[in-house]
């Protein structure tokens, strides 16, 4: 089974599934089961499934065997953690699922391995703690997509193949009204 096809069989799963529950380990636990009879014993697919209240400002999360999203609030950085099997791999696991409340001005930035493990040409990669210190360095959530690509290539040098996709997604908590979350994508780009 192609992962493209595994990857639309799992978003079409996400849809139908959260329109029936508002648990996010629900959520995954339900997806990781029909995965498991489905694609074949060597595939799995790693998901990050939050649902966000904007009124509130809650966020729940589970997360299924992929990187941890980092909530950025003030001075630091933290990951948003929750335990969670990659999906497909097992049945009968659960998910744990964790809360946050965002603040005005808190951002997150979900990203994709690809841009963790991204190496140069010493066999390097690019990392976890130069990401973290990359978010603290830059406070402004709207423009960081922007700051980790250049630091990516400057980092990966001049004619690095990138062998994985780098997706990148940040949210940033308004400070001019509450509930508001404002939202950029990056993906593939081009040096």
């Amino acid at each position: 089974m192609p992962a493209a096809l595994v990857m639309a069989t799992t978003c079409g799963m996400l849809r139908a599934v959260a329109q029936s529950s508002s648990s996010p380990g629900e959520v995954l636990g339900r997806i990781n089961e029909a995965l498991s009879a489905r694609i074949p014993p060597n595939m799995f697919v790693t998901c990050f499934y939050a649902l966000l209240e904007p009124e509130t400002g809650r966020l729940s999360y589970a997360n299924a065997g992929h990187d941890l999203p980092y909530l950025r609030r003030g001075n630091d950085a933290e990951q948003l953690r929750a335990r969670g099997m990659p999906l497909g791999l097992m049945s009968g696991v659960g998910y744990e699922e964790g809360h946050s409340f965002l603040r005005e001005g808190d951002g997150i930035l979900f990203y994709s391995d690809g841009l963790v493990e991204a190496h140069n040409q010493h066999r390097e990669m690019f990392g976890s703690p130069r990401l973290r210190r990359l978010i603290l360095e830059h406070d402004e959530v709207r423009s960081l997509g922007d700051v980790l690509l250049e630091e990516l290539y400057t980092f990966t040098g001049e004619g690095w193949e990138q062998e994985d996709d780098i997706t990148l997604l940040t949210l940033r908590s308004s400070p001019t009204r509450r509930g508001s979350i404002e939202e950029k994508w990056g993906y593939d780009p081009q040096p």
